[in-house]
């Protein structure tokens, strides 16, 4: 047996126990949904990280900008709730 053929079966088995088989879609990219949300959220990182480090004065204030502009998504929805009095 060969070691691609061994991963398979672990695969089916594996799956099994959670009631999917993986065994069947292991290491194909068909069938998945949602692949332009990974594209827009990177695109949505890359210009919050322009804003937020031109906007910076300071190095660490820049490194501040990196990370915030990794969770942009939490301060769009949380202004989004406010401004709807939620």
């Amino acid at each position: 047996m060969t070691e691609k053929e061994e991963r398979k079966g672990f695969m089916e088995d594996f799956g099994k126990d959670f009631g999917k088989d993986f065994g069947k879609s292991w290491g194909t990219t068909s069938g998945r949904k949602g692949r332009g949300v990974g594209l827009f959220y990177f695109l949505g990182f890359l210009g919050a990280a322009i804003y937020f480090v031109s906007e910076a004065n300071e190095f660490w204030v820049g490194v501040l900008g990196v990370l915030k502009a990794l969770v942009w998504p939490a301060f769009l929805v949380f202004d989004a709730l406010k401004a709807l009095g939620a």
